[in-house]
């Protein structure tokens, strides 16, 4: 989870006392606005609780705070809640979800009450569901699964992301967020829900072929992925795709996907990187190990390069700045990575609104590359039982939050890796 703090609001509450508002950013957008004292009371809670893995939390000041010591306090509030965040203990606790569902309730004024909740399929179709304004996306996905006839234990390869009119992916809904608030909070009605599958990595798709629900949204986004031409099949596989889709035969459809380049990819929208030359439009695809992009050359040419996750030895998202405490279409943010090229370490700088969905893949990528080596290494113990040692990954994924710099708004996070078919029939939507 990417947590920032790019604003703050000086404020004078009834009693005529100062005091400064957070404004809490998840994944790029506004989650929730919060008060230090609030933040210091919810800490007490989780330290009694969980005791010593609850990471340091910032101390108060008795006197006033200078312009240096309130950039200090944001910088380590953020750090406070990037690494609450990564702990898996503590970020599925009911400390945790209830906090930030109240956050978002107050944040926003939105009082508890039944909605009907629109969810959309990857082919454009809606699901119509009941649900509390306070439902988390953790359960709105199981409503959803429920509907779809989506076996319980598969869920988790799927996530609700949320999509901007036609099909612009702008971020993943992290399990605690409340789907109904954060639509209300974007007051936008291009804004759409989507249910999409959640890992960078299409060989996982085998998993799936076991419950017809996830085969079919497995083939609905693969259609999809085709229609936007995120997906680039041949010519020869294209004639074989349209006689699978003809027969019906979609398990024989997904597993030919698999040799088509760019299948799986989250495609971000047009940005700018300066690589290999300076301000080159780009079109970039995350997927399959790699980071795709198609560049525009100042000669009109185009290149098309390819990044390796793997070669990847650290990245970071700068926030550099918008109008105060809210989105706009002039925000501009960008994510910096450092390359192996050619032996030789270089910066490169891509310009895009979707940073932070972009650091969000490469992420996740990396998380399922280490796992399968996790996996690979256990599975050389259990056939190689004499061995007493079996080499482990050196890889390591770790975050961190890169402080502010004076007389600036930029927010940067930072992470560094080091190297050694149809539904049923629902109801009224006809799903």
């Amino acid at each position: 989870m990417h947590f920032s703090i790019p604003f703050t609001q000086d404020l004078v509450d009834s009693f005529g006392s100062r005091y400064v508002l957070y404004y809490l950013y998840l994944e790029g957008f506004l989650l929730c606005k919060v008060r230090y004292s609030d933040l210091h009371r919810w800490n007490e809670k989780l330290r009694r609780y969980f005791g010593n893995s609850v990471p340091p939390f910032p101390p108060k000041f008795y006197l006033a705070m200078t312009k240096s010591m309130a950039d200090e306090r944001r910088y380590q509030l953020e750090r406070y809640l990037q690494n609450v965040g990564n702990n898996q203990n503590i970020s599925s606790s009911e400390l945790f979800i209830c906090y930030f569902k109240d956050l978002q309730m107050d944040t926003f004024r939105i009082q508890e009450h039944k909605v009907d909740l629109d969810v959309y399929l990857p082919n454009g179709r809606r699901i119509r569901i009941d649900v509390q304004t306070s439902d988390s996306a953790e359960r709105v996905m199981e409503i959803v699964s429920h509907k779809l006839d989506l076996h319980r234990e598969l869920t988790g390869y799927f996530s609700l992301f949320l999509i901007q009119d036609p099909s612009t992916v702008l971020k993943r809904v992290v399990e605690f967020e409340l789907p109904c608030v954060t639509l209300h909070s974007m007051k936008d009605g291009n804004l759409k829900l989507q249910i999409r599958k959640w890992y960078m990595d299409p060989s996982m798709d085998k998993v799936l072929f076991d419950n017809q629900a996830s085969i079919t949204l497995l083939y609905l986004q693969a259609l999809q992925e085709i229609e936007q031409q995120w997906s680039r099949p041949t010519n020869e596989q294209l004639v074989k795709l349209n006689s699978l889709e003809k027969s019906g035969n979609y398990v024989k459809f997904l597993e030919l996907m698999q040799e088509v380049r760019q299948y799986g990819c989250i495609q971000l929208d047009l940005c700018t990187i300066d690589h290999p030359e300076p301000d080159c439009e780009a079109r970039i695809a995350v997927g399959s190990q790699e980071m795709h992009c198609c560049v525009k050359l100042g000669n009109n040419t185009t290149e098309e390069i390819a990044f390796k996750v793997n070669m990847i030895r650290c990245w970071q998202v700068t926030f550099l700045g918008a109008v105060h405490g809210e989105r706009t279409d002039d925000e501009k943010m960008e994510l910096k990575f450092e390359y192996d090229l050619a032996g030789s370490w270089k910066w490169i700088t891509i310009y895009t609104k979707q940073a932070f969905l972009l650091s969000t893949c490469l992420k996740k990528t990396l998380s399922e590359e280490l796992l399968k080596q996790t996996k690979s290494n256990l599975e050389m113990q259990i056939e190689v039982p004499e061995v007493s040692k079996v080499t482990r990954t050196s890889s390591k994924l770790q975050q961190t939050v890169v402080p502010f710099r004076k007389n600036t708004e930029k927010v940067r996070i930072s992470w560094v890796r080091n190297i050694n078919s149809t539904f049923p029939e629902t109801g009224e939507d006809g799903l």
